[in-house]
């Protein structure tokens, strides 16, 4: 078996999950947070949108400097639920793509991040997907259902019945 196929089937039951996390959020709620350092509803819906663009990146790509010439990028910045679910649908169209269109010497391909030009890791790029794209999206939507409970919003079910549904 080669390693797109059964990627793509995970990467999509993880980005249904997401969806439906997102959309739950509502629109008077994306300045909300839960102390003042952490990040506000809709910055942590945004972040969930960028990390599933970064599957693209990492297949398009042998490295990426998140902070060229020493400054850090400017994070993405959407205005409304609206913006967030139709670029986060966007960004899993194109990561599907990138996937099935992988082959196995792409996956097995090293990948460099790289910080004002100073390597940050190098895996090869079916890890850094799995890494940095799955896990790291899971940390996150984790972290905005919490959101969601702390305001009296229903959790969707994502591995199973939630206590919600």
């Amino acid at each position: 078996m080669t390693i797109s196929p059964p990627l793509l089937a995970e990467f999509t039951h993880e980005m249904a999950g997401s969806r439906k996390t997102i959309e739950r959020i509502p629109e008077d709620k994306l300045d909300w947070r839960p102390h003042p350092r952490s990040a506000t509803m809709g910055r942590l819906a945004v972040h969930l949108v960028e990390l599933t663009g970064f599957a693209q990146r990492v297949l398009a790509s042998e490295s990426f400097d998140m902070r060229p010439g020493g400054a850090a990028l400017p994070p993405l910045q959407l205005g409304s639920s609206a913006e967030i679910l139709e670029a986060f649908d966007r960004k899993v169209a194109a990561a599907k793509a990138a996937i099935s269109s992988a082959d196995d010497a792409a996956w097995s391909a090293p990948w460099t991040l790289l910080a004002n030009g100073h390597v940050v890791f190098q895996l090869p790029r079916i890890a850094v997907v799995r890494n940095s794209v799955l896990n790291h999206t899971i940390h996150h939507r984790a972290q905005l259902t919490v959101y969601l409970r702390l305001n009296g919003v229903a959790v969707p079910a994502l591995y199973g019945p939630s206590a919600d549904e």
